[in-house]
């Protein structure tokens, strides 16, 4: 049962003790309000300011678990808070662990900043959660993908179309990367995962990762750790990808730089441009 009274309250709590810069917002002149704004709030949570409005007035429907989910990620709650709220709303919590979808706080904080920078938050699987402007640039919108689609391997090895975006010398290699980092997930995660539920698809859907599967490769990795992109208007980039691991919920935010001076670093900030536009629109 929705407790509406400590839902309203912890909500408002939440909202007061943030401050823009914790969310990447500007913090603008003449902000009177302690913490953040309703609007804001509902802007963070994809939701409608009436909406959002009327559960911290103790009115409004019976939030989904989606809703309550949306509000957790966009109010920035740790997963202990994030429970309370799921609890509030009257809903069991999601399951914690590797297929969990809430990033946490800490991660947030540090992507929030990366306003100007090509970036992304993923799965162990390679799901992308969320992407700065000048990463959707960069990539395309990674998460607008649903089901299996959303893993970059399992698109890697049903959609030629995915394989455009890297360099044509990389791709025998990539292949073996995507192929043995799942091998590692489903030994890991075992045989009821969705790595597993991945892993029987693509050994029914690609004769290439069939074959590779029956490789046994394990600990594959890039030569280097510089990742070259094909972008359809700036062409090639060479990049360094540096990767940040949250081991609680085996999310990596990965950050794309170039080395100053290089071609490449021209073209990154030609994409940082893109991305502002995109973002304006």
């Amino acid at each position: 049962m929705i407790d509406r009274v400590g839902l309203a309250e912890f909500l408002r709590r939440r909202r007061e003790a943030l401050q823009p810069e914790d969310v990447g917002l500007p913090r603008g002149q003449r902000r009177r309000t302690a913490g953040l704004r309703r609007e804001e709030v509902a802007a963070l949570c994809h939701l409608s300011v009436d909406y959002y409005s009327r559960l911290e007035r103790e009115r409004g429907p019976h939030p989904s678990p989606q809703m309550i989910a949306s509000i957790a990620q966009g109010l920035h709650l740790s997963l202990d808070e994030r429970d309370h709220l799921f609890r509030l709303a009257g809903h069991n919590p999601p399951t914690r662990g590797a297929l969990g979808e809430h990033i946490s706080p800490g991660l947030l904080r540090i992507f929030d900043r990366l306003t100007d920078t090509p970036a992304e938050i993923v799965t162990e699987l390679g799901e992308t959660l969320r992407q700065t402007p000048p990463g959707v640039a960069l990539t395309g919108d990674l998460t607008r993908y649903t089901g299996p689609e959303r893993s970059i391997g399992y698109r890697w090895f049903t959609d030629p179309a995915v394989r455009a975006g890297y360099h044509p010398d990389d791709h025998t290699r990539l292949s073996r990367v995507f192929a043995a980092g799942l091998r590692q997930l489903v030994t890991l995660r075992g045989p009821d995962s969705w790595a597993a539920h991945l892993q029987r698809l693509l050994l029914d859907r690609s004769a290439e990762f069939r074959a590779l599967w029956d490789d046994h490769e394990v600990g594959v990795a890039l030569d280097n750790e510089t990742k070259r992109f094909v972008h359809p208007e700036v062409g090639l980039l060479e990049l360094t990808c540096q990767r940040l691991l949250d081991p609680d919920n085996a999310h990596y935010l990965l950050v794309y730089t170039a080395v100053p001076g290089t071609e490449s670093h021209e073209k990154l900030q030609l994409l940082s441009v893109i991305g502002a536009q995109q973002l304006r629109r």
